[in-house]
């Protein structure tokens, strides 16, 4: 991750919060969180490399590839990037969160964190559109 930092040209992180989820989907969260990490960049990439998905609504050539970061040094490093600042931003949510493990799971529906939503309910940042907190009264 600190090598990736120090030799990439440009690094940008998108988020999509749990509101948004709710509300859009998973897929237009997703793309609204690409659309803000690209945004996020500092520089216009000439192309983009997107592990299996394209970005709708952006201009520039897209190369939507299956497995990417198999297949891509790109996405790989991305993939690290992302799934590193996403680490850390459980283990803050762990922090203010204290009791749901996130920085254990890591938001992943584990035996734990369902066990912690049972005990102690949905948290704030809880997508209310999931299970096992959708269609129970855990949601209210």
């Amino acid at each position: 991750y600190q090598q990736l930092q120090s030799v990439a040209l440009a690094v940008g992180v998108g988020h999509a919060a749990p509101q948004a989820v709710d509300q859009m989907g998973l897929l237009p969260a997703t793309h609204k969180a690409m659309l803000a990490a690209l945004q996020a960049l500092g520089l216009q990439p000439a192309a983009l490399l997107i592990d299996h998905l394209r970005l709708p609504h952006v201009s520039l050539p897209q190369y939507p590839l299956t497995a990417g970061d198999d297949r891509s040094l790109s996405i790989a490093a991305a993939s690290v990037i992302a799934k590193v600042t996403r680490d850390q931003w459980m283990a803050e949510l762990d922090r203010r969160y204290p009791g749901y493990g996130f920085g254990q799971h890591k938001g992943y529906g584990t035996r734990s964190h369902r066990q912690a939503l049972a005990r102690l309910g949905p948290s704030p940042i809880h997508r209310r559109s999931y299970a096992p907190v959708a269609g129970s009264n855990m949601a209210e």
